[in-house]
């Protein structure tokens, strides 16, 4: 059986997609002892370490044949808008430095790593790649929509395939079905409240007026960004963030999305273990990589390979 490490573990995206495509993941860490306790409910039979992964201690990690990986997208993501002057946007974006480290000491045939598009634009991202070549791999980026992979999300992630190969490996990811909204939202579930109560922001009652013009009674829409007209219940739901973002239109009523559709519409399975709190799930959610799109991207990999 292949064998793999899961850096910047989180919830467990890539940990889940692993053990859906076949893969042993041995041992995972994040630096969070939150996202390392959820990681660990879901994934018991993982070596977990919460550690900061600039002072790993490779030696102590055991040998594998893939490196996972989700470096912080946070500095990287036009979601954080301007960098200037926030340290943490450097902090962020230096984590991707601890897979060079990781490549070097272990050797494994290959690595996957997901994050935001930006990260191509990364100052240092040319330094980051001739690292991961002088160590003998081949970097292959594969640009990814991951509805097209049958998330039903639209959400388009950077994935990077390294293979101590001859040539790049471009990887053969058939383009699934798009799967609807509709199939994890739950109109009986969640709390819901009149559109027109007292307090009701105008830019809300607008995004609802738009929305009701070109979907009728029953769509979702986005509390925030440039989304102002609202989605279609049978179509994949928009990008999946670390806050509340989606809110579901029910004839007069409306409601924010729970925190399992979050999960459901990062494709999590039903029965994953995590935090009572709402926004903590939701935050862990938004930070995942989507478990059936990390399937998918492993068992390309894996076929190719």
């Amino acid at each position: 059986m292949t064998s793999a490490i899961d850096l910047f573990a989180g919830l467990g995206g890539w940990s889940t997609g692993a053990r859906d495509a076949g893969v042993e993941v041995l041992w995972a860490a994040n630096h969070w002892p939150e996202a390392v306790m959820w990681h660990g409910a879901n994934h018991p039979r993982t070596q977990h370490v919460c550690q900061d992964l600039h002072q790993a201690e490779w030696q102590k990690v055991p040998g594998h044949d893939l490196l996972l990986a989700s470096p912080c997208c946070q500095g990287h993501s036009k979601a954080r808008g301007k960098s200037s002057g926030n340290p943490q946007h450097d902090a962020s974006r230096s984590t991707a430095w601890a897979v060079v480290s990781a490549l070097e000491f272990h050797k494994p045939e290959g690595g996957l790593l997901e994050n935001v598009v930006e990260f191509l634009q990364w100052a240092l991202y040319p330094a980051w790649l001739a690292a991961v070549q002088a160590l003998g791999y081949q970097v292959s980026p594969h640009i990814v929509d991951c509805a097209d992979l049958g998330v039903p999300q639209n959400r388009v992630r950077l994935f990077l395939v390294l293979t101590r190969s001859k040539s790049p490996l471009i990887l053969n990811l058939r383009q699934s079905v798009h799967v609807p909204a509709s199939t994890f939202l739950d109109l009986n579930a969640g709390k819901w409240s009149t559109i027109d109560k007292p307090g009701r922001a105008a830019a809300t009652l607008e995004r609802v007026k738009a929305g009701r013009a070109t979907y009728g009674d029953q769509f979702i829409f986005s509390y925030y960004g440039n989304t102002k007209s609202g989605r279609s219940l049978s179509r994949p739901i928009g990008t999946i963030t670390t806050r509340d973002r989606w809110a579901i239109v029910n004839g007069d009523k409306m409601r924010m999305l729970t925190a399992d559709e979050n999960l459901l519409a990062m494709s999590f399975p039903a029965d994953t273990k995590r935090p009572d709190n709402h926004r903590l799930t939701v935050h862990m959610a938004g930070n995942a990589v989507p478990p059936l799109a990390g399937q998918r991207v492993i068992e390309a990999y894996l076929a190719a390979a």
